[in-house]
């Protein structure tokens, strides 16, 4: 399998999500204009090793001597200096160096591979991230209509006390307002909707406006990897140290290739020369250039690839500590959320929904005011958004933890 096709595979390993976000993830992969730039990004520099480690091209030179003239062939036969030849050269690299081009070539395609692993991660990471907030809005729409409800059953039950003259106008206005603020808010959520439906069109590389549907609810799962071994799996898997993994790697080679120039190439010739009646010319030659300038050439050029390694050492090393850095930030993210939904599902919710149905009764008859009640409606419609807003946040930070790593989550 080639290793684009691995790439591939490396991806398309998910947990449990919705098929219609599987769908979405794989038709990002197969037509993401960014994904493909990475692939022929990377197809291009897998050719470079093949150019790199193969001999110079070899020279032909076809010329002629006279004597007598500027003429062709004028003294040829009479002249010992008159001829027409032909001449064939190569140029010889030092022993070693040929193959440490065409090495170093492929260490620069392995970062090529790297860097085209990380874009589809990051393309994969903002499909995920896009479609649960499109599910987001959803739901909240829902909540926020069903604190509509809420809200309208409320001001029947003022409405019936006003006229009874039981209750102030004022509690009817009350409610009324915090209506029209939940209508504000639906309005908010309908932009973000289009917005995300706009963002995914964009990644799947469709038409804009082309119709997305509705997202389908999946059940979030725990985290079943601990944050030591995550970090331990993503020192091997995730794509930025691997990259600069191959930089180092590239980097070695460099300096090797580097010591390598203070040893000569050579050109090898041969040639022909004809001579008309005379008996023929024929050469063999041997150039080697000799290095007389090597503290002014090949000196500061194996300083330069040795401070460039050193360089791909102290990036690996940063890169390292600030993918731990976000990692852990990420993963603690998780954490808190997955905590936060488990409180408002468990406990907020179940008693927020009580409340409200006793400060009802307890205001039809008198024993309560209106503004517990409204209160009420705000606390159970604000714990319903906050439970969704934690399941949202629990699936960005896994979608992030996954690009970042490479890990399946």
């Amino acid at each position: 399998m080639s290793r684009v096709g691995i790439a591939i595979l490396v991806v398309l390993a998910s947990g449990v999500q919705a098929a219609q976000l599987k769908n979405f993830i794989a038709t990002a992969l197969e037509r993401n204009p960014e994904i493909l730039a990475a692939q022929k990004r990377y197809e291009a520099a897998r050719q470079r090793p093949a150019q790199e480690s193969s001999l110079p091209d070899p020279r032909l030179s076809v010329g002629y001597a006279s004597s007598g003239g500027p003429l062709p062939l004028q003294g040829i036969g009479s002249q010992p200096t008159s001829n027409v030849g032909v001449t064939v050269s190569q140029e010889i690299p030092y022993p070693g160096k040929l193959k440490l081009r065409g090495d170093i070539a492929a260490k620069e395609a392995g970062v090529s591979f790297q860097q085209y692993l990380a874009v589809q991660l990051n393309v994969r990471s903002r499909v995920i991230q896009a479609y649960h907030m499109l599910h987001h809005t959803y739901a909240a729409v829902e909540i926020l209509t069903e604190g509509k409800d809420l809200m309208t059953r409320a001001i029947r039950v003022s409405e019936a006390r006003y006229a009874a003259g039981k209750a102030p106008q004022q509690d009817i206005f009350k409610a009324q307002t915090q209506l029209s603020i939940l209508e504000t808010r639906i309005v908010q959520m309908m932009q973000d909707r289009r917005t995300a439906e706009a963002q995914l069109n964009a990644l799947l590389n469709r038409a804009p406006g082309t119709a997305v549907g509705v997202p389908e609810d999946s059940e979030p799962v725990p985290l079943s990897t601990t944050m030591d071994e995550l970090l331990a799996k993503a020192a091997e898997t995730a794509p930025e140290l691997g990259r600069d993994r191959k930089m180092i790697e590239r980097s070695e080679l460099a300096v090797n290739l580097a010591k390598k120039e203070f040893h000569s190439d050579y050109t090898v010739s041969a040639g022909y020369y004809y001579m008309g009646s005379m008996p023929a010319m024929y050469e063999a030659r041997v150039e080697i250039p000799i290095h007389l300038h090597t503290s002014s050439r090949q000196k500061p050029a194996l300083n330069e690839q040795v401070q460039l390694l050193g360089e791909s050492r102290h990036n690996y090393e940063a890169a390292e500590q600030n993918l731990q850095y976000r990692v852990r930030e990420q993963y603690a993210a998780a954490e808190t959320a997955w905590r936060l939904m488990k409180l408002y599902e468990d406990t907020i919710l179940p008693q927020s929904s009580l409340t409200i149905e006793a400060s009802l009764t307890a205001y039809q008859t008198g024993s309560a005011d209106f503004l517990s009640v409204l209160t009420n409606i705000g606390t159970r419609v604000e714990a319903q958004e906050q439970l969704h807003e934690q399941e949202l946040n629990y699936a960005l930070a896994l979608a992030k933890l996954e690009e970042m790593t490479g890990v399946s989550l």
